[in-house]
């Protein structure tokens, strides 16, 4: 009777120490929080955040992000660098310098500009081209020989802005007659002399291609050799080596009656 009576002492002991250590971490869990900002309402880049548009809450200490804001009085009146929406963490990195002023000047990120180019219908990809979205500038002008060619002289640049507006409904696209690029100094350089040597157009890429094209162009031969099969094959045979090439041999002129004497052959004397 000992025996039952013991292993029944050691479950009730082992039983209280589980419950123990569990409401222990249930206690450490429910105290172990931090204040984080996040967003309440939707917040746009370039402009001062509003107090009706955070909050704080408690956030599990173990799961707090980095360089989180702690408290609304740090946000509130800070201009925002991103767009923002309901829900995330509002990071330092988001916001602009307590000094920043606003507007366009203040999303853009150190070392990089902002140039703006005229743009058509065309050249802006239908208005599909919005702030946030990614592109390709192509230039098309004549070169020293005054040969047409076309090239890609930017590759991968952000669009900060479409006419004045820096956000935008990605279904509902805009024409619009302005289009401000994100560039380093060196791209703008290379922007200003491309819209004055020739024309630009737009090409819109998907946001998640980092692929950076560094294409030799094309000119006008290129578009002109692009013909159909049969005529490729033509073309082909006649640029072939010379040594593959089926010469056919040049017509012999008639003099009158000829003699062939061995592997001569002479005019003929007529009496």
């Amino acid at each position: 009777m000992k025996l039952p009576v013991f292993a029944l002492a050691i479950a009730l002991t082992l039983g209280a120490m589980a419950a123990f250590i569990a409401a222990r971490w249930m206690n450490d869990a429910q105290t172990s929080v931090s204040r984080v900002v996040i967003v309440e309402q939707p917040i746009e880049a370039g402009k001062a955040i509003t107090v009706d548009q955070i909050k704080a809450i408690d956030w599990p200490s173990s799961t707090v992000p980095r360089d989180v804001s702690t408290r609304t009085t740090d946000v509130a009146g800070r201009i925002a660098r991103v767009s923002m929406i309901p829900g995330e963490p509002v990071l330092l990195g988001k916001l602009a310098p307590k000094t920043a002023t606003g507007g366009l000047s203040s999303t853009i990120p150190e070392g990089k500009r902002a140039i703006t180019i005229q743009v058509t219908e065309v050249i802006a990809v239908a208005g599909f081209a919005l702030p946030g979205s990614y592109v390709d500038v192509l230039v098309s002008s004549k070169d020293a020989n005054q040969e047409p060619f076309s090239r890609t002289v930017l590759s991968r640049i952000k669009v900060l802005a479409v006419a004045q507006q820096t956000t935008a409904n990605p279904d509902e696209p805009k024409v619009v007659n302005a289009v401000t690029l994100e560039l380093t100094p060196l791209e703008s350089e290379k922007l200003d002399l491309a819209r004055n040597i020739g024309k630009l157009a737009l090409v819109l890429r998907n946001e998640f291609d980092t692929s950076v094209i560094n294409s030799a162009g094309v000119r006008l031969q290129d578009i002109m050799n692009s013909r159909p099969a049969d005529a490729a094959t033509s073309s082909t045979a006649a640029s072939a080596p010379p040594d593959t090439q089926t010469v056919a041999a040049p017509l012999r002129q008639s003099h009158g009656p000829e003699e062939i004497r061995g592997a001569s052959r002479q005019t003929a004397v007529t009496p």
